[in-house]
């Protein structure tokens, strides 16, 4: 198997970033729903107030693998992690990457003071389901996610 180097992520990632985002969105069956673009990302992760940061998974100088996260809070538990992304690039999967990932963000939340971490799986890919169970997660069967998109808020506004 090939090294792999987990590192915090660096605004020169980004282009490949999106490559992963849009990837994910594909196998998500949305790609048609993606918004942000590559100056986006820069803006907001590594303008004067980040709103995300994000680790990488690198196999001979190539990003394999992404882990994007940012800070949430609760008013019962504090401060949390909440992880936006998990990607693992389709030829790598399957090699331990997202485990590798997902173990160094919750280390950097551990490391932050963060109570938990949290994240979301669509209730069919039961590949994602299936690797988060063998890691003891626990599913949340009893809140619904809401949203309201950018036109709903200025309906209401």
């Amino acid at each position: 198997m090939t090294e792999i180097q987990i590192r915090k992520g660096e605004e020169s990632d980004v282009p490949v970033v999106m490559g992963l985002i849009l990837e994910l969105a594909q196998y998500e069956r949305a790609l048609d729903r993606v918004e942000t673009t590559e100056q986006i990302l820069i803006e907001d992760g590594f303008g004067p107030s980040p709103s995300f940061q994000f680790l990488v998974a690198v196999s001979q100088q190539q990003i394999v693998g992404l882990s994007l996260f940012y800070y949430r809070y609760s008013t019962w538990k504090g401060k949390g992690l909440y992880l936006e992304d998990l990607i693992v690039t389709k030829e790598f999967r399957g090699l331990g990457i997202g485990k590798d990932l997902l173990k160094e963000t919750a280390k950097y939340g551990l490391h932050n003071q963060c109570t938990a971490m949290y994240w979301q799986v669509l209730d069919w890919n039961t590949p994602a389901i299936d690797f988060y169970q063998s890691l003891g997660t626990k599913f949340d069967g009893e809140w619904i996610n809401c949203r309201l998109d950018r036109k709903s808020m200025e309906k209401i506004n």
